[in-house]
């Protein structure tokens, strides 16, 4: 049966830009659930400025919590955004196996997000990648706004592919590519990852895709149909970024399983609990999740 890989981001890109906090107690009563509904993959949290992000300034206790819980399994990748050297020892010092760094293909972008050049964005990953060897921790890489920015409009795919290159000769075991403001077609995603495989092995490609204009998941079906087996998704499409004006929510994490598991692809995970948890959740953020498959679950035939 064929198969493909889901990155549960709910907990790092999904809650970053609510304006409810949720407690320490409540994120691991959530990323508990999320393990029950079979996620093994996700991010815990960034370890990132708590004054430009106050949503991730719990991310040292809530992987303490984790760590030390009936759920915890070493086999799980629980992986923490970092910016820098500073995130990365942090990172190091709760005993984190697996980050993620995270570049822009735009420059207007990446000074408005994390206040630095792209090429100083990869200056910052130095010191990063050597921690990371030094004490054998897994890293992995996104690239935001591969398709269009919110500033400069449609990006070059030359330049795209050239930096995703670049990224992942860094060391990373594998680039997300992101649609950061959910503008991306399935025109430009066949084009784009046709021509990202023959520059990065298909293998070591991940698609990451935000639903604004509707069209998240016709875009993974495209990258999948290229051979994209990994894909990041978000609860209920919690989501957007602090950085990215008018984007919404990640595509969400039920729709995708829905759209897969009717593919007869297996995801590993159970749609009937993510539904559920759809439902927990939403009263703790105080409105109501965008995902569609989360609101009217699987089709129930009506009683005659």
């Amino acid at each position: 049966m064929k198969s493909v890989k889901i990155v549960e981001v709910g907990l790092r890109d999904g809650l970053q830009n609510e304006t409810t906090m949720l407690s320490v107690d409540q994120r691991l009563v959530l990323l508990k659930k999320l393990i029950e509904a079979g996620v093994t993959h996700f991010e815990i949290g960034a370890f990132v400025s708590p004054e430009w992000v106050p949503q991730m300034s719990v991310t040292a206790d809530l992987i303490g919590k984790y760590y030390s819980s009936s759920v915890y399994n070493k086999k799980f990748s629980a992986s923490v955004l970092v910016p820098n050297e500073k995130g990365m020892r942090l990172a190091i010092e709760a005993g984190v196996k697996e980050v993620a760094i995270f570049a822009s293909c735009s420059e207007t972008f990446s000074k408005k997000n994390i206040n630095c050049t792209i090429d100083e964005s990869f200056e910052r990953f130095k010191p990063v990648i050597a921690l990371a060897k030094k004490h054998k921790i897994k890293v992995r890489g996104y690239l935001s706004t591969c398709f269009s920015c919110p500033f400069e409009g449609a990006i070059s795919q030359k330049k795209v592919i050239a930096i995703a290159r670049r990224m992942f000769k860094l060391g990373v075991y594998e680039v997300s590519i992101g649609d950061t403001i959910g503008a991306a077609h399935v025109g430009e995603v066949r084009t784009l990852f046709s021509k990202l495989k023959k520059a990065i092995p298909i293998k070591n490609l991940a698609g990451h895709f935000h639903d604004t204009r509707g069209q998240a998941l016709a875009n993974i079906l495209a990258a999948y149909d290229l051979g994209v087996r990994t894909f990041d998704t978000s609860l209920g499409g919690l989501g957007g970024c602090p950085y990215a004006p008018g984007a919404s929510g990640n595509v969400a994490t039920e729709d995708v399983v829905y759209m897969f598991e009717g593919m007869k692809v297996k995801t590993g995970l159970k749609l009937d609990k993510l539904v559920e948890l759809n439902q927990w959740l939403q009263p703790l953020m105080n409105h109501s999740l965008p995902s569609k498959v989360g609101r009217v679950g699987r089709l129930k035939p009506l009683k005659k």
